[in-house]
Protein backbone atom coordinates (compact mmCIF):
# COMPACT_ATOMS: atom_id res chain seq x y z
CA UNK A 1 0.00 0.00 0.00
CA UNK A 2 2.85 2.39 0.81
CA UNK A 3 4.38 1.28 -2.69
CA UNK A 4 1.24 2.14 -4.48
CA UNK A 5 0.87 5.69 -2.92
CA UNK A 6 4.05 6.59 -3.49
CA UNK A 7 3.82 5.30 -6.97
CA UNK A 8 0.72 7.48 -7.47
CA UNK A 9 2.20 10.29 -6.29
CA UNK A 10 5.39 10.12 -8.14
CA UNK A 11 3.15 9.41 -11.51
CA UNK A 12 1.52 13.21 -10.43
CA UNK A 13 4.75 14.81 -11.79
CA UNK A 14 4.70 13.16 -14.53
CA UNK A 15 6.57 9.79 -16.40
CA UNK A 16 7.46 7.07 -14.51
CA UNK A 17 9.79 6.36 -11.47
CA UNK A 18 11.74 3.36 -9.90
CA UNK A 19 11.23 5.11 -6.72
CA UNK A 20 8.05 3.56 -5.52
CA UNK A 21 9.50 -0.22 -6.52
CA UNK A 22 12.78 1.15 -4.03
CA UNK A 23 10.64 1.85 -1.43
CA UNK A 24 8.85 -1.50 -1.78
CA UNK A 25 11.97 -3.09 -1.73
CA UNK A 26 13.33 -1.69 1.54
CA UNK A 27 10.15 -2.00 3.53
CA UNK A 28 9.53 -6.01 2.21
CA UNK A 29 13.03 -7.27 0.43
CA UNK A 30 11.36 -10.35 -0.70
CA UNK A 31 8.39 -8.44 -2.52
CA UNK A 32 9.21 -9.05 -6.32
CA UNK A 33 9.63 -12.69 -5.22
CA UNK A 34 6.21 -12.95 -3.22
CA UNK A 35 4.53 -11.59 -5.94
CA UNK A 36 5.73 -13.48 -8.93
CA UNK A 37 5.30 -17.18 -7.20
CA UNK A 38 1.53 -16.45 -7.82
CA UNK A 39 1.69 -17.12 -11.44
CA UNK A 40 0.60 -20.84 -12.50
CA UNK A 41 2.89 -20.60 -15.56
CA UNK A 42 5.91 -18.71 -14.23
CA UNK A 43 8.20 -16.34 -15.33
CA UNK A 44 10.05 -16.09 -18.32
CA UNK A 45 13.23 -13.77 -19.25
CA UNK A 46 14.05 -11.68 -22.05
CA UNK A 47 17.74 -11.18 -22.55
CA UNK A 48 20.20 -9.79 -25.10
CA UNK A 49 22.60 -6.79 -25.85
CA UNK A 50 19.62 -5.16 -28.33
CA UNK A 51 16.07 -6.33 -29.36
CA UNK A 52 15.06 -7.09 -25.37
CA UNK A 53 12.51 -4.59 -25.75
CA UNK A 54 11.06 -5.62 -29.27
CA UNK A 55 10.83 -9.77 -27.98
CA UNK A 56 9.18 -9.20 -25.05
CA UNK A 57 6.52 -6.98 -26.69
CA UNK A 58 6.36 -10.08 -29.01
CA UNK A 59 6.18 -12.67 -26.58
CA UNK A 60 3.66 -10.80 -24.64
CA UNK A 61 1.26 -10.26 -27.64
CA UNK A 62 2.36 -14.02 -28.34
CA UNK A 63 0.81 -15.70 -25.29
CA UNK A 64 -2.20 -13.13 -24.92
CA UNK A 65 -2.89 -14.34 -28.34
CA UNK A 66 -3.36 -17.76 -27.04
CA UNK A 67 -5.32 -16.81 -24.51
CA UNK A 68 -3.22 -16.24 -21.36
CA UNK A 69 -2.81 -13.07 -18.88
CA UNK A 70 0.59 -11.43 -19.13
CA UNK A 71 2.25 -8.96 -16.74
CA UNK A 72 5.01 -7.76 -18.35
CA UNK A 73 7.51 -5.02 -17.42
CA UNK A 74 6.95 -1.70 -19.34
CA UNK A 75 10.18 -0.90 -22.11
CA UNK A 76 13.36 -0.01 -20.00
CA UNK A 77 12.75 -1.19 -16.67
CA UNK A 78 14.79 -4.04 -16.52
CA UNK A 79 16.27 -3.43 -13.39
CA UNK A 80 15.55 -4.53 -9.90
CA UNK A 81 13.58 -1.57 -8.45
CA UNK A 82 11.89 -1.28 -12.02
CA UNK A 83 10.38 -4.52 -12.18
CA UNK A 84 9.47 -3.82 -8.60
CA UNK A 85 7.18 -0.38 -9.88
CA UNK A 86 5.89 -2.20 -12.88
CA UNK A 87 4.47 -4.69 -10.62
CA UNK A 88 2.97 -1.81 -8.07
CA UNK A 89 1.22 -0.80 -10.60
CA UNK A 90 -0.16 -4.70 -11.25
CA UNK A 91 -1.27 -5.96 -7.62
CA UNK A 92 -4.27 -5.26 -5.67
CA UNK A 93 -3.93 -3.65 -2.47
CA UNK A 94 -3.74 -6.89 -0.94
CA UNK A 95 -1.15 -8.01 -3.72
CA UNK A 96 -2.66 -9.90 -5.54
CA UNK A 97 -1.62 -10.52 -9.33
CA UNK A 98 -4.20 -11.02 -12.10
CA UNK A 99 -1.81 -13.03 -14.91
CA UNK A 100 -0.86 -16.33 -15.46
CA UNK A 101 2.92 -15.90 -16.62
CA UNK A 102 5.27 -13.11 -16.46
CA UNK A 103 7.38 -11.76 -19.55
CA UNK A 104 10.77 -10.13 -17.80
CA UNK A 105 13.21 -7.73 -19.79
CA UNK A 106 16.25 -8.30 -17.71
CA UNK A 107 19.47 -6.16 -17.89
CA UNK A 108 22.65 -8.48 -18.11
CA UNK A 109 24.36 -6.90 -15.02
CA UNK A 110 21.35 -7.35 -12.75
CA UNK A 111 20.16 -10.03 -14.56
CA UNK A 112 21.20 -12.95 -11.95
CA UNK A 113 20.48 -11.21 -8.70
CA UNK A 114 17.19 -10.50 -10.15
CA UNK A 115 16.68 -13.96 -11.61
CA UNK A 116 17.62 -15.30 -7.79
CA UNK A 117 14.09 -13.28 -6.84
CA UNK A 118 12.28 -14.11 -9.91
CA UNK A 119 13.01 -17.98 -10.27
CA UNK A 120 12.44 -18.03 -14.41
CA UNK A 121 11.33 -21.20 -16.26
CA UNK A 122 12.50 -20.27 -19.08
CA UNK A 123 14.32 -17.53 -21.10
CA UNK A 124 15.70 -16.36 -24.71
CA UNK A 125 18.68 -14.55 -25.06
CA UNK A 126 19.16 -13.04 -28.45
CA UNK A 127 22.52 -11.92 -28.90
CA UNK A 128 25.77 -10.79 -28.03
CA UNK A 129 26.87 -7.48 -28.90
CA UNK A 130 29.10 -4.46 -28.33
CA UNK A 131 27.36 -2.47 -25.91
CA UNK A 132 27.82 -0.09 -22.96
CA UNK A 133 31.87 -0.48 -22.90
CA UNK A 134 31.86 1.75 -20.04
CA UNK A 135 29.91 -0.76 -18.01
CA UNK A 136 30.85 -4.34 -19.99
CA UNK A 137 34.21 -3.55 -20.95
CA UNK A 138 34.79 -6.47 -22.92
CA UNK A 139 32.05 -9.16 -24.32
CA UNK A 140 33.57 -12.28 -22.46
CA UNK A 141 32.65 -10.25 -19.36
CA UNK A 142 28.79 -10.32 -20.58
CA UNK A 143 29.17 -13.68 -22.18
CA UNK A 144 30.01 -14.62 -17.80
CA UNK A 145 26.76 -12.82 -17.03
CA UNK A 146 24.73 -14.67 -19.50
CA UNK A 147 25.80 -18.17 -18.15
CA UNK A 148 25.56 -16.89 -14.36
CA UNK A 149 21.98 -15.75 -15.31
CA UNK A 150 21.27 -18.78 -16.96
CA UNK A 151 22.38 -20.89 -13.64
CA UNK A 152 19.08 -19.73 -12.55
CA UNK A 153 16.81 -20.59 -14.63
CA UNK A 154 14.92 -23.86 -14.26
CA UNK A 155 13.62 -25.59 -17.37
CA UNK A 156 14.84 -24.00 -20.48
CA UNK A 157 16.72 -21.58 -22.44
CA UNK A 158 16.57 -20.65 -26.00
CA UNK A 159 19.75 -19.05 -27.71
CA UNK A 160 20.75 -17.71 -31.06
CA UNK A 161 22.79 -20.32 -33.18
CA UNK A 162 24.52 -17.89 -34.94
CA UNK A 163 26.36 -16.03 -32.13
CA UNK A 164 28.98 -17.83 -31.34
CA UNK A 165 28.91 -16.82 -27.65
CA UNK A 166 25.29 -18.47 -27.37
CA UNK A 167 26.61 -20.84 -29.10
CA UNK A 168 29.46 -22.13 -26.69
CA UNK A 169 26.88 -21.80 -24.18
CA UNK A 170 24.59 -23.84 -25.50
CA UNK A 171 26.96 -26.64 -25.86
CA UNK A 172 27.80 -26.16 -22.38
CA UNK A 173 24.56 -26.75 -21.40
CA UNK A 174 23.68 -29.84 -23.27
CA UNK A 175 26.81 -31.17 -21.82
CA UNK A 176 25.02 -30.67 -18.30
CA UNK A 177 21.78 -32.00 -19.04
CA UNK A 178 20.31 -30.24 -16.48
CA UNK A 179 18.16 -27.95 -18.90
CA UNK A 180 16.11 -28.07 -21.97
CA UNK A 181 18.17 -26.11 -24.86
CA UNK A 182 16.64 -25.11 -27.91
CA UNK A 183 17.65 -22.27 -31.25
CA UNK A 184 16.69 -20.26 -33.32
CA UNK A 185 18.92 -18.40 -36.41
CA UNK A 186 18.99 -17.01 -39.55
CA UNK A 187 19.83 -19.21 -42.68
CA UNK A 188 23.16 -18.67 -44.12
CA UNK A 189 21.77 -17.75 -47.88
CA UNK A 190 20.04 -14.51 -46.07
CA UNK A 191 22.90 -13.78 -43.82
CA UNK A 192 24.84 -13.29 -46.88
CA UNK A 193 23.22 -10.68 -48.16
CA UNK A 194 22.91 -8.78 -44.95
CA UNK A 195 25.25 -5.75 -45.48
CA UNK A 196 26.77 -6.28 -41.55
CA UNK A 197 25.04 -9.62 -40.57
CA UNK A 198 23.52 -9.27 -36.79
CA UNK A 199 26.62 -7.34 -36.12
CA UNK A 200 27.28 -10.16 -33.39
CA UNK A 201 31.17 -9.21 -31.52
CA UNK A 202 33.32 -11.63 -32.15
CA UNK A 203 34.58 -14.15 -30.17
CA UNK A 204 37.87 -14.72 -30.80
CA UNK A 205 38.63 -17.52 -28.77
CA UNK A 206 36.42 -19.81 -30.33
CA UNK A 207 35.44 -18.61 -33.80
CA UNK A 208 38.11 -20.72 -35.01
CA UNK A 209 36.70 -23.79 -34.10
CA UNK A 210 34.39 -26.09 -36.49
CA UNK A 211 30.39 -24.65 -36.41
CA UNK A 212 28.22 -26.66 -34.86
CA UNK A 213 25.54 -27.88 -37.01
CA UNK A 214 22.14 -27.40 -34.86
CA UNK A 215 18.83 -28.01 -35.37
CA UNK A 216 16.59 -24.47 -34.88
CA UNK A 217 12.62 -23.98 -33.89
CA UNK A 218 12.72 -21.20 -36.16
CA UNK A 219 14.80 -19.74 -38.83
CA UNK A 220 14.50 -16.47 -40.62
CA UNK A 221 14.74 -17.73 -44.30
CA UNK A 222 14.07 -14.70 -46.25
CA UNK A 223 13.51 -10.41 -44.55
CA UNK A 224 12.32 -7.98 -47.07
CA UNK A 225 11.22 -4.55 -45.44
CA UNK A 226 8.60 -5.27 -42.79
CA UNK A 227 8.09 -9.01 -44.18
CA UNK A 228 9.43 -12.07 -43.23
CA UNK A 229 9.48 -15.56 -43.86
CA UNK A 230 10.16 -17.87 -41.05
CA UNK A 231 10.69 -22.11 -40.96
CA UNK A 232 9.47 -23.48 -38.45
CA UNK A 233 9.61 -26.94 -37.32
CA UNK A 234 10.21 -27.78 -41.44
CA UNK A 235 7.14 -25.15 -42.86
CA UNK A 236 7.56 -21.91 -43.93
CA UNK A 237 5.49 -18.67 -42.92
CA UNK A 238 5.07 -14.92 -43.76
CA UNK A 239 5.14 -12.91 -41.25
CA UNK A 240 4.04 -9.23 -40.91
CA UNK A 241 6.02 -7.32 -38.92
CA UNK A 242 5.99 -3.79 -37.08
CA UNK A 243 9.08 -2.61 -38.05
CA UNK A 244 11.56 -2.90 -40.92
CA UNK A 245 14.89 -5.08 -41.00
CA UNK A 246 16.87 -8.09 -40.32
CA UNK A 247 17.03 -7.56 -37.02
CA UNK A 248 13.19 -7.23 -35.86
CA UNK A 249 12.77 -10.73 -38.33
CA UNK A 250 15.48 -12.20 -35.51
CA UNK A 251 13.59 -11.13 -32.68
CA UNK A 252 10.30 -12.41 -34.31
CA UNK A 253 12.47 -15.94 -34.97
CA UNK A 254 13.40 -15.73 -31.15
CA UNK A 255 10.20 -14.84 -29.62
CA UNK A 256 8.72 -17.85 -31.66
CA UNK A 257 10.99 -20.15 -30.14
CA UNK A 258 10.53 -19.18 -26.35
CA UNK A 259 6.44 -18.88 -26.88
CA UNK A 260 6.62 -22.73 -28.37
CA UNK A 261 8.74 -23.71 -25.69
CA UNK A 262 6.74 -22.38 -22.76
CA UNK A 263 3.11 -23.39 -24.57
CA UNK A 264 4.13 -27.18 -25.19
CA UNK A 265 1.07 -28.60 -26.70
CA UNK A 266 -0.73 -25.38 -26.42
CA UNK A 267 1.09 -23.65 -28.92
CA UNK A 268 -0.06 -22.48 -32.63
CA UNK A 269 2.42 -21.06 -34.98
CA UNK A 270 -0.68 -19.77 -36.74
CA UNK A 271 -2.22 -17.87 -33.85
CA UNK A 272 2.12 -16.39 -33.05
CA UNK A 273 1.68 -15.29 -36.72
CA UNK A 274 -1.48 -13.82 -36.18
CA UNK A 275 -0.33 -11.94 -33.29
CA UNK A 276 2.86 -10.49 -34.78
CA UNK A 277 1.12 -9.13 -37.44
CA UNK A 278 -0.77 -6.71 -34.99
CA UNK A 279 1.76 -6.19 -32.59
CA UNK A 280 2.84 -2.42 -32.75
CA UNK A 281 6.40 -1.60 -32.43
CA UNK A 282 8.13 -1.17 -29.00
CA UNK A 283 8.14 3.24 -28.57
CA UNK A 284 10.99 4.47 -30.40
CA UNK A 285 12.15 1.31 -32.11
CA UNK A 286 11.18 2.12 -35.13
CA UNK A 287 8.36 3.97 -33.73
CA UNK A 288 6.36 5.97 -36.74
CA UNK A 289 4.82 8.84 -34.44
CA UNK A 290 1.90 11.67 -36.67
CA UNK A 291 2.28 15.07 -35.67
CA UNK A 292 0.80 18.10 -37.47
CA UNK A 293 0.25 15.66 -40.26
CA UNK A 294 3.79 14.83 -40.52
CA UNK A 295 4.79 11.20 -40.50
CA UNK A 296 8.32 10.90 -38.21
CA UNK A 297 10.52 7.38 -38.06
CA UNK A 298 12.68 7.15 -34.89
CA UNK A 299 15.41 4.97 -34.91
CA UNK A 300 17.30 3.92 -32.04
CA UNK A 301 20.76 4.94 -31.86
CA UNK A 302 21.51 2.56 -28.73
CA UNK A 303 25.17 1.22 -29.73
CA UNK A 304 26.91 0.23 -33.16
CA UNK A 305 24.77 -2.36 -33.54
CA UNK A 306 21.37 -0.98 -32.83
CA UNK A 307 22.68 2.25 -35.20
CA UNK A 308 24.00 0.07 -38.09
CA UNK A 309 20.87 -2.55 -38.30
CA UNK A 310 18.63 0.52 -38.72
CA UNK A 311 20.93 2.05 -41.11
CA UNK A 312 20.72 -1.23 -42.90
CA UNK A 313 17.12 -1.39 -43.34
CA UNK A 314 16.17 2.37 -43.95
CA UNK A 315 13.38 2.57 -47.07
CA UNK A 316 15.84 4.22 -49.18
CA UNK A 317 17.51 7.17 -48.81
CA UNK A 318 15.75 9.26 -46.42
CA UNK A 319 15.42 13.35 -47.55
CA UNK A 320 14.80 14.33 -43.80
CA UNK A 321 16.72 13.48 -40.84
CA UNK A 322 17.31 14.57 -37.54
CA UNK A 323 20.20 13.12 -35.92
CA UNK A 324 21.00 13.22 -31.83
CA UNK A 325 23.27 12.23 -29.59
CA UNK A 326 23.41 12.33 -25.82
CA UNK A 327 26.56 12.42 -23.37
CA UNK A 328 25.02 9.11 -21.63
CA UNK A 329 27.80 7.35 -24.01
CA UNK A 330 31.09 8.44 -22.39
CA UNK A 331 32.72 6.83 -25.02
CA UNK A 332 31.12 7.79 -28.57
CA UNK A 333 34.21 7.17 -30.38
CA UNK A 334 32.49 3.55 -31.60
CA UNK A 335 30.53 5.79 -33.49
CA UNK A 336 33.45 5.88 -36.40
CA UNK A 337 33.20 2.01 -36.35
CA UNK A 338 29.87 2.95 -38.04
CA UNK A 339 28.96 2.40 -41.90
CA UNK A 340 27.29 5.71 -42.45
CA UNK A 341 26.50 5.06 -45.98
CA UNK A 342 22.99 4.45 -45.90
CA UNK A 343 22.33 8.27 -45.46
CA UNK A 344 23.11 10.86 -48.12
CA UNK A 345 22.83 14.53 -45.83
CA UNK A 346 21.62 15.13 -42.37
CA UNK A 347 19.12 18.07 -42.10
CA UNK A 348 19.74 18.49 -38.42
CA UNK A 349 22.24 17.77 -35.83
CA UNK A 350 21.56 17.72 -31.87
CA UNK A 351 21.99 16.78 -28.53
CA UNK A 352 25.01 17.51 -26.22
CA UNK A 353 27.09 16.00 -28.56
CA UNK A 354 26.42 17.62 -31.54
CA UNK A 355 29.81 18.90 -32.49
CA UNK A 356 31.17 15.07 -32.41
CA UNK A 357 28.58 13.72 -34.79
CA UNK A 358 28.96 16.58 -36.86
CA UNK A 359 32.82 15.80 -37.34
CA UNK A 360 31.77 11.86 -37.99
CA UNK A 361 29.64 12.63 -40.39
CA UNK A 362 32.49 14.91 -42.44
CA UNK A 363 34.86 12.29 -42.40
CA UNK A 364 32.11 10.09 -43.99
CA UNK A 365 31.93 12.56 -46.38
CA UNK A 366 27.96 13.36 -45.44
CA UNK A 367 26.66 17.26 -45.61
CA UNK A 368 24.52 18.44 -43.00
CA UNK A 369 22.73 21.48 -42.12
CA UNK A 370 22.34 23.12 -39.05
CA UNK A 371 23.67 22.16 -35.37
CA UNK A 372 21.10 22.92 -33.08
CA UNK A 373 22.16 21.50 -29.03
CA UNK A 374 19.02 21.84 -28.14
CA UNK A 375 16.32 18.95 -29.00
CA UNK A 376 13.31 20.75 -28.86
CA UNK A 377 14.51 23.46 -31.07
CA UNK A 378 16.21 20.93 -33.35
CA UNK A 379 12.33 19.18 -33.55
CA UNK A 380 10.64 22.12 -34.05
CA UNK A 381 13.67 23.76 -37.13
CA UNK A 382 12.86 20.30 -39.12
CA UNK A 383 9.42 20.28 -39.07
CA UNK A 384 9.18 23.58 -39.80
CA UNK A 385 11.54 22.49 -43.34
CA UNK A 386 10.35 21.91 -46.33
CA UNK A 387 7.97 18.68 -46.69
CA UNK A 388 9.76 15.34 -47.89
CA UNK A 389 8.08 14.18 -51.17
CA UNK A 390 7.78 10.64 -49.28
CA UNK A 391 5.93 11.96 -46.48
CA UNK A 392 8.11 10.72 -43.94
CA UNK A 393 10.74 12.06 -41.65
CA UNK A 394 13.43 10.12 -40.31
CA UNK A 395 14.99 10.71 -36.81
CA UNK A 396 18.01 8.60 -35.33
CA UNK A 397 18.04 9.40 -31.39
CA UNK A 398 19.78 8.27 -28.63
CA UNK A 399 17.92 6.40 -26.04
CA UNK A 400 17.68 9.96 -23.97
CA UNK A 401 17.23 12.11 -27.00
CA UNK A 402 14.03 9.80 -27.85
CA UNK A 403 12.34 10.54 -24.58
CA UNK A 404 12.99 13.86 -24.93
CA UNK A 405 11.87 13.99 -28.50
CA UNK A 406 8.82 12.34 -27.41
CA UNK A 407 7.67 14.01 -24.73
CA UNK A 408 8.01 17.19 -26.82
CA UNK A 409 5.97 15.89 -29.08
CA UNK A 410 3.68 15.72 -26.67
CA UNK A 411 3.95 11.42 -26.07
CA UNK A 412 4.04 11.12 -22.20
CA UNK A 413 3.63 7.62 -22.78
CA UNK A 414 7.17 6.26 -21.77
CA UNK A 415 6.88 4.03 -19.57
CA UNK A 416 10.25 4.39 -17.93
CA UNK A 417 9.79 2.78 -14.27
CA UNK A 418 13.88 2.88 -14.70
CA UNK A 419 14.63 6.50 -14.29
Amino acid sequence: MVGRAVRFLTRLRGGGSAYPGFIARKIRPTFVRDVVAQLPDGIVVILGSNGKSTTTNMVTGILREHGLRVFTNPSGANLPQGIASSLLGEVSLTGKLDADIGVIEVDEAFGQVLCRELKPTGAVILNLQIDQIYRFFEPERVAGMFRDIVGEVSELVVLNRDDNFLSTLGTKLEDEGRIKVQYFGVDEAVLATAPHGQVLARDYENEGTAPVDRAVEAEVVASAGNTASISFRGQVYELALSARGLHYAVDAAGAISLAAGVLGDRFSIDTAVSALATTKTVYGRGEVLVHDGQNIEILLLKNLASLQMNLDYLDGVPESVLLAFDEGSKDPSWLYAADFSGLRHVDVISGPKAAFIALRLEYAGITYGTIEPSIEKAVQLILASPHPSDGTRTFILDYDQMLLTRKHLGHSDLESDDS
